[in-house]
């Protein structure tokens, strides 16, 4: 009963640790190293947007002073449309989010722009003025091809399985547990 009522504080502090797992941010005044997708064409991109489930006539980015991109933040939203987020120092989050649809049906705290027929681009937030967000939508755009390949994973360049050193060559491939004498 000791042991357990000694424990119980740290149970209970774990999940907020856990929660600053993945907020990496990066530096607004930093460049991103030069990769390889630099060179790639707007064809290539498409197919890698294609390949991670977005489609790339949904892929928009947005401008804001004092945001930065959050890079684990992009990804698919929908059945194939496209999500990001930004963030500021202050706290303040900006998330964009695009799928087909119409502005029509623009959510409460929301600001939509529909920069093509049937395509719909989502501007909401956390602790962001309403001045922000429009100013926000106001700068959606399709991004160039730099700007897109910034925004990508690099790509994924092995091909073969990964070797496990604890699968048998015979039998059903189970891993192999058996234990030593002793333990």
């Amino acid at each position: 009963m000791i042991r357990t009522a000694r424990a119980l504080p740290l149970l209970l502090l774990l999940p907020a640790l856990l929660t600053a797992c993945g907020t990496e941010k990066a530096d607004p005044g930093a460049t991103r190293e030069p990769t390889p997708t630099t060179t790639q064409g707007r064809a290539e991109l498409d197919e890698r947007l294609r390949a991670l489930g977005m489609a790339p006539e949904l892929v928009y980015v947005t401008d804001v002073p004092g945001f930065t991109l959050a890079q684990q933040s992009v990804g698919v939203n929908g059945d194939d449309g496209f999500s990001a987020s930004y963030w500021a120092k202050d706290g303040a989050v900006l998330h964009l989010y695009t799928e087909r649809g119409s502005a029509a049906d623009c959510p409460e705290g929301y600001v939509c722009r529909a920069p093509e027929k049937g395509q719909v681009v989502r501007i909401g937030g956390e602790k962001v003025a309403p001045a922000v967000l429009r100013r926000a939508a106001d700068a959606v755009h399709r991004p160039a091809p730099e700007e897109l390949a910034g925004l990508l994973p690099p790509p994924r360049t092995a091909t073969a399985p990964v070797e496990r050193g604890d699968l048998p060559s015979y039998g059903d491939g189970a891993p192999d547990n058996h234990v030593g004498e002793g333990g």
